[in-house]
């Protein structure tokens, strides 16, 4: 249903208020079963993914160009005005006014959190059935701009899915989900329930590489060259720590394997996004 506003304050828009309020965003997800989808591309990746709106907020002139997205959405029948779905019409200012910032890049929309499957079921029923064969774990990261990047990167390099640690930083929180470009809908993830727990990838035959600066880590290219990498059906995951300190000293003593990335120059590390591309790539399946 199209909804014309002139109010900031209308409490229809209870879920839209004080989005640059990080510590209420948090609360808000977690006891609404919300997020955030920012942009036009962001939020057609979500419906693609087969998410399900609450509600769409936009300016005026970006109604037109977003009409197939809404129809082909979840719960809004395939039609272009939202069906039974809010879509929350608006000017620019008082657009401004109701989420704190210039919404620049076309909508937002409120979606309904997709229930998180155990890790060993994700793994199994990534692509489309045939099982992961790379997968990354981040332990940790606190950077909502770090997870995001990370999930491009994944995206882009043939990682097969993402399990993110208890603590790690939600990568369905709206800056999160905006650096991904959307390619958190994407990514199979989930989340892991207990950890460092690498038992269940053991048993099920993957090798676990710790990327760490450590006295017997073996070069990353050196690695990518073992059986463990290269052999037919060679399952692998790579797990990245927080920024910062780096992976736990309990992960690193279960991993099969600790890897570090060469540098130069007198760097010593990568930032934790960047050594996650840098090891993607490296350790893509090479057909």
């Amino acid at each position: 249903m199209i909804i014309e506003l002139d109010d900031a304050a209308d409490e229809r828009l209870a879920d839209y208020t004080r989005l640059t309020d990080v510590a209420l965003r948090r609360r808000l997800e977690t006891e609404r079963g919300l997020y955030m989808a920012e942009s036009t591309k962001v939020i057609a990746r979500a419906v693609e993914a087969g998410h399900a709106p609450r509600s769409f907020l936009m300016a005026r002139r970006w109604y037109e160009s977003m009409c197939p997205v809404i129809a082909a959405a979840t719960g809004c029948g395939g039609r272009d005005d939202g069906g039974d779905v809010p879509v929350f019409l608006a000017e620019e200012d008082l657009l401004r006014a109701i989420t704190g910032f210039h919404l620049h890049r076309g909508a937002l929309a409120a979606m309904h959190r997709p229930a998180l499957v155990e890790a060993g079921r994700l793994l199994a029923s990534a692509r489309g059935g045939r099982g992961a064969r790379r997968a990354a774990v981040l332990e940790d990261l606190v950077d909502h701009t770090n997870v995001g990047a990370a999930f491009r990167s994944a995206a882009a390099l043939g990682v097969d899915a993402v399990l993110v640690t208890p603590r790690c930083a939600d990568p369905l929180y709206r800056r999160s989900v905006r650096v991904s470009m959307g390619t958190v809908f994407q990514v199979p993830w989930t989340r892991i329930e207990e950890w460092p727990d690498l038992g269940g990838l053991h048993r099920a035959g993957w090798t676990v590489a710790a990327l760490a600066l450590s006295e017997d880590a073996v070069d990353l290219d050196a690695f990518a060259a073992s059986p463990a990498c290269t052999a037919p059906g060679s399952r692998v995951a790579v797990v990245l720590g927080a920024e910062g300190d780096g992976l736990a000293a309990r992960t690193i003593a279960a991993a099969d394997a600790v890897v570090r990335i060469p540098m130069a120059g007198g760097v010593d590390s990568l930032n934790v996004a960047a050594a996650a591309a840098v090891a993607f790539w490296a350790l893509r399946v090479r057909q």
